[in-house]
């Protein structure tokens, strides 16, 4: 390491966020940068740990040390070299990844100061585009064409290797572009889309074929192909079903996220189907990063408030977590940019029914609650714990996961990865699922 113990004398800085009153004006991304400088300072923090937690916490097996001196040194060429050496698309984590590796720091344990990996993971990529390092790769043929089907971040991923490998690669789509829950779920703020279009088109430059507007199924598989892998990610959301449900006003969150994102880039909506959160009181049910999303989504449309609840208790206050102690992700209460730009945010609370009016959504009936112990061990007991209540809202989002799919019998050519395979789960759990279908379908095809 070029400066060992600079953790001692450099504290953690990260680059924030722009300024409340700016940032909701557009949906141009929040997070702002560090100079070249700063960030290499910051890179410097990180120690010649015995034992890299970062590492193990890392589904992808990023090597954050390595990378991080390399920064330091001022060599952002083999920073990147070594990032993409176990990540495909360090421009997507490094935006919305809830950065494990951070947690797992060994500076989290002593001084809940982290190496501020997912920043510095950023930083090198968007240096390695400026700068021109990034090349696109004409890999050696092997006679052999496979087809993944999903282009969300798992698909993407499988491609990615397979393509290195030497597979003839295409994607299909049911979409009209590629991304998946990257482009169509992640806003803007978040993640601008034009950083997946940059590296879509390096992919087809090194040969992968996209053909969007094709959604293939499981048992209607495309001919001409020795292999296959699935990553349809998990496309049902969790539905509410309480009086009510039929009511206009009350849409999955998914409803908002993507057809907002698609007016973003110029897609025709008409003005009967848009979803406006303008000079609304709006509720979010369900307390995850979804639902900040659509808070986040609501402020730029315009919306009078915004309320979110949440039936599960209240997260313990950081930064530790008992339930799970260092180096293990602290499931803690996470405040978002879109939380800080506004919102009544309440816990254990249980949605009764959708009231409405002429036939359109007006309020939603709740009720406090708590959750008990059960002697066999099992879920907790959801019991009242106060009265009912009626939260205003002429707009509700469903924010409260996805369900799992039931995965169908397929052929030993066919390899499930991502979501569809594991559940919903984060970006980079996804694009590590990729890593694995496309290292088991190229064993596949090497035996046969």
């Amino acid at each position: 390491m070029g400066d060992y113990k600079a953790f001692l004398t450099i504290p953690r800085k990260e680059a924030g966020y722009r300024p409340i009153r700016d940032r909701i004006q557009d949906f141009g991304e929040v997070e702002q940068t560090l100079n070249e400088g700063d960030r290499r300072l910051q890179a410097s923090r990180c120690m010649d740990c015995g034992v890299p937690f970062c590492n193990w916490a890392c589904p992808l097996g990023n090597r954050p040390p390595e990378w991080n001196d390399a920064v330091f040194k001022g060599d952002f060429e083999r920073a990147y070299k070594l990032l993409n050496a176990t990540n495909d698309f360090p421009e997507f984590t490094g935006r919305v990844c809830p950065a494990l590796c951070e947690k797992a720091c060994v500076l989290n344990l002593t001084l809940h100061e982290p190496t501020t990996n997912r920043e510095n993971e950023a930083s090198i990529t968007e240096i390695a585009f400026r700068e021109n390092y990034v090349h696109p790769v004409s890999p050696l043929r092997n006679g052999r064409k496979v087809a993944v089907v999903g282009a969300g971040p798992a698909g993407l991923a499988a491609a990615n290797r397979l393509n290195r490998m030497g597979y003839a690669v295409t994607v299909f789509e049911k979409n009209e572009k590629a991304g998946g829950l990257l482009r169509f779920g992640i806003p803007n703020f978040k993640l601008n889309k034009t950083v997946i279009d940059r590296r879509i088109a390096l992919m087809e430059e090194e040969g992968i074929v996209f053909r969007y507007g094709e959604e293939v199924a499981p048992d209607a598989l495309p001919k001409g192909f020795d292999a296959y892998v699935l990553a349809t990610g998990t496309p049902q959301a969790r539905d509410l079903k309480v009086p009510g449900r039929e009511l206009k006003g009350v849409y999955f969150a998914l409803d908002l996220l993507s057809q907002q994102n698609r007016v973003l880039y110029g897609a025709e909506v008409p003005a009967r189907e848009r979803v406006s959160c303008k000079g609304k009181h709006v509720l979010v049910i369900g307390g995850g990063d979804t639902g900040s999303d659509c808070i986040g989504t609501a402020h730029r449309q315009g919306c009078k408030s915004v309320t979110q609840i949440e039936i599960m208790p209240k997260p313990p206050v950081g930064p530790d977590d008992p339930a799970n102690p260092w180096p293990l992700w602290p499931r803690t209460l996470k405040t978002s940019s879109s939380h800080e730009e506004g919102c009544v945010r309440r816990w254990n609370i249980n949605t009764l029914q959708f009231l409405g009016e002429n036939g359109h959504v007006k309020g939603v009936e709740i009720q406090p609650i708590d959750w008990e112990p059960v002697p066999d061990g099992g879920r907790p007991k959801m019991v009242p714990a106060g009265d009912p209540e009626v939260i205003e809202a002429e707009i509700v989002f469903l924010a409260m996961g996805f369900l799992k799919p039931e995965l169908p019998a397929v052929p030993e050519n066919v390899f499930w990865a991502g979501d569809v395979a594991s559940g919903a789960s984060l970006v980079v759990r996804a694009m590590a699922s990729g890593h694995a279908a496309a290292e088991a379908l190229d064993k596949y095809c090497n035996k046969k």
